[in-house]
């Protein structure tokens, strides 16, 4: 168990070694130019967070419980200062929130623009819980997108998942409704659905939604239901402003970030939890099945800081 965490470990930490590059060119910068604590400090530090796109927001929230313990704790060398910041995200990160965990039957309903690894995600996801000892089935329910479609086929063949799928431009809707019909009478573990990721039209898709959940409700009423929301890390600042309108729109329970591998702007974890609320439960750190890694908090934030 230990080795097993050590290796999650070691891939979140090669995973944002974009981010930590970026965090250890500011922050780190700052607490190497700084010896003792002083007003400038944070000064350097507040515009070091905001520039990882950690947002203006969050950074005065987090800086500020840095600031109040650093006095309680009489803290007057940088290096102490660092310990605290990293802890302190790491707190921000967690609170309030219960670990992730499914209780069978449940269902996936996974939302998010195209683009942002949307379909991929599912897949990976299919691997994730068939790997966990759970039966899966999977409704291509975002049927605007042919590609989509085809898309979610070869990872749920390489997942070894069946797929329920329906005519391109088909009610996605119908698509659910069979999926949910099929999985009542296999007895089915989880039932993950693909939905459109349409956002020009709030009102047609907070709608499609609504018509997807009273299905779900009827069909599984028994089943754990959880919303997750995937947004892509490389946008920064842009994916809280989907999450905000998404957030309108679906009773999102949880935020799956992809491509951390690919950007520096890792930071964002931070500002969605604080700023919305929302619990990041997946991350990706890279293009594999394997990939995808739920997320932890402490070692998100020890992945972030160590050198």
């Amino acid at each position: 168990m230990e080795l097993e965490k050590a290796g999650l470990f070691s891939r979140i930490k090669n995973g944002l070694a974009k981010t930590r590059e970026n965090l250890s060119n500011g922050v780190g910068k700052v607490f190497a130019a700084f010896r003792t604590v002083d007003e400038e400090l944070f000064e350097e530090l507040e515009e070091a967070l905001i520039m990882a796109d950690m947002g203006v927001e969050t950074t005065m929230s987090v800086l500020e419980k840095v600031r109040e313990r650093v006095k309680f704790e009489n803290i007057k060398e940088a290096d102490g200062v660092k310990k605290i910041l990293a802890e302190e995200i790491s707190a921000s990160l967690t609170a309030e929130t219960q670990p992730f965990s499914l209780t069978c039957p449940a269902v996936l309903l996974i939302i998010g623009v195209n683009g942002a690894g949307k379909t991929t995600t599912v897949g990976k996801l299919t691997k994730w819980y068939k790997s966990e000892g759970k039966s899966v089935l999977v409704a291509a329910a975002d049927t605007f997108r042919a590609a989509a479609i085809d898309q979610l086929g070869a990872w749920c063949e390489r997942a070894g998942v069946t797929m329920i799928r329906q005519a391109e431009n088909s009610d996605p809707a119908a698509v659910v409704f069979d999926a949910a019909a099929s999985a009542k009478a296999r007895n089915i573990d989880l039932l993950i659905c693909d939905t459109a990721g349409r956002l020009h039209n709030k009102k047609n898709l907070m709608e499609e939604l609504k018509k997807i959940n009273r299905i779900i409700s009827t069909q599984l009423p028994e089943a754990q239901k959880e919303v997750l929301l995937v947004l892509d890390a490389t946008t920064g600042q842009n994916a809280l402003q989907q999450a905000k309108l998404f957030k309108e729109v679906a009773d999102i329970t949880g935020i799956i970030l992809t491509k951390l591998d690919g950007t520096t702007k890792g930071g964002i974890v931070v500002s969605i939890k604080n700023e919305l609320d929302i619990p990041v439960r997946f991350i990706t750190v890279g293009e594999g099945i394997d990939d995808l890694q739920p997320f932890d908090a402490d070692m998100f934030a020890q992945a972030l800081f160590e050198e």
